[in-house]
């Protein structure tokens, strides 16, 4: 944190085990595994999950999506966004606590290393506090080395996510994929080596607008102050409260802050200070001074989970999700688009026939079959002819076809242009892609077409 001078501050928060400090290892480790496993599951010979950016491609669990899928894209933003809403009124800031990378790996590799190479809090202090010795110094260049091997294989298993894991951990992957892991590095090394707590304090716009997005009945962390003061260090026994002032739940906060002093920006809800406070109390015959709560409770009101807010972000959520589903399920599983030839008009042969040709891309994005088979045929020209063979492409396959309309003289003459529908069918469904004939020299063409 930065201190009044605006100097850097350094936090040692004191090592704490506990319920909610157990229950957040847990859920790091499955967080860890869902980060360095995931890339290497296959669902029918495809990743589970990888966002290929060069192809502009997003493998999910078995399903393709390409660029023209934006409803899906739309749908699942909205997603993120009304889900952040939700929980957060419900909530708080459980994310930044138990979910967000920042803390996560802050928790699961950076305070574990320290302490091992290190030593505890005080150790820290007293080293840091005495000047660079040989002690120091060999402890923190092991420390240093040891941060950026660790900052090098979260940045390999977030960029495994975007470039596949097979080609990146085996050194297939193109250049601009080792160069965003580099640049991955970097910036997980200068946040672990210096910036760490001052990314929540001062740089996530989370911190800033959860005010607009909690309310009185929101989860967060507070002290019992009724119980707990007057503090009892230094007063007579009968005017004291329960608080000792022992400071334990500050010593332990990764935020350098003092949960008693009231609700505060910095706190990330990460309840080492409820573990601190319990391991304090349960001893002395006390429940804990510091819980998870609301402002009614606080203030002795009953708690409402269900209210206006949390039925309006509810049923936004349920809306979202049937809609996704309705349109999943209705989803034709390729795409095709047609376009007039470049430089292209028409064409008059020898027989009167009036000639267009036109450029037909289909991309197969079924991943449960190993081909399929595209043909063509046309609605709205009547005697039209089509000259194209059948396309047959594999799964994420991509081709783009030549396609001759010819039209006879006597259908050509009745306009100048004349709007039909491309039809490509295949087992997997059909689609209809609108177009136009052009029987002069005006230049035109076809439009695309998927769904």
């Amino acid at each position: 944190m930065l201190g009044f001078q605006h100097t850097r501050e350094w936090i040692y928060p004191q090592s704490i085990d506990g319920a909610f400090t157990r229950l957040r290892r847990w859920t790091f480790v499955g967080l860890h595994l869902m980060l360095f496993v995931a890339p290497w599951i296959t669902v029918r010979g495809n990743p589970a999950f990888l966002i290929d950016l060069p192809h502009r491609r997003l493998f999910l669990f078995g399903q393709i999506f390409t660029a023209t899928d934006t409803i899906f894209l739309l749908l699942f933003l909205l997603f993120l966004a009304f889900s952040l809403f939700f929980f957060t009124a419900v909530f708080g800031r459980i994310w930044c606590g138990y979910a967000c990378p920042q803390t996560v790996f802050l928790e699961s590799w950076i305070r574990p290393l320290e302490l091992w190479i290190e030593g505890d809090r005080v150790r820290r202090r007293r080293r840091d506090a005495q000047g660079w010795t040989f002690d120091r110094a060999w402890r923190k260049a092991v420390k240093w080395s040891v941060f950026l091997l660790v900052a090098f294989l979260l940045a390999m298993a977030m960029m495994s996510l975007f470039a596949g894991a097979r080609p990146l951990w085996t050194a297939q992957a193109g250049t601009t994929s080792y160069a965003f892991v580099a640049i991955f590095t970097a910036v997980w090394y200068v946040d672990f080596m210096w910036f760490r707590e001052q990314f929540c304090n001062y740089l996530c716009p989370y911190a800033r607008f959860q005010s607009a997005l909690t309310d009185d009945e929101s989860l967060l962390i507070s002290y019992d102050v009724p119980r707990g003061e007057p503090r009892g260090r230094g007063k007579a026994a009968a005017e004291a409260g329960n608080c000792i002032s022992c400071s334990k739940c500050v010593v332990v906060c990764p935020q350098g802050i003092d949960i008693r002093d009231g609700f505060q920006l910095e706190c990330i809800q990460c309840a080492r200070c409820i573990d601190a406070c319990q391991s304090v109390m349960e001893p002395l015959g006390h429940e804990t001074l510091v819980r998870y709560s609301s402002m009614a409770v606080d203030e002795g009101r009953r708690l409402r989970r269900i209210r206006p807010r949390t039925v309006v972000y509810g049923g936004l959520l349920t809306a979202l999700a049937s809609a996704a589903t309705v349109l999943l399920l209705a989803r034709v599983p390729f795409e095709a688009t047609v376009n007039r030839a470049p430089g292209s008009s028409f064409v008059v042969d020898a027989d009167g026939w009036v000639r267009n040709t036109y450029l037909l891309k289909i991309t197969n994005n079924d991943a449960e079959t190993s081909s399929a088979t595209y043909g063509v045929t046309l609605d709205g020209l009547d005697g039209a002819q089509v000259v194209t063979e059948p396309v047959v492409l594999t799964s994420t396959e991509t081709r783009t076809v030549p396609i001759v309309i010819r039209v006879p003289a006597d259908e050509a003459s009745t306009s100048r242009s004349l709007a039909f529908d491309v039809r490509v069918q295949s087992e997997q469904g059909e689609l209809l892609l609108p177009a136009t004939f052009l029987t002069d020299a005006r230049v035109g063409g076809a439009t695309g077409g998927s769904r």
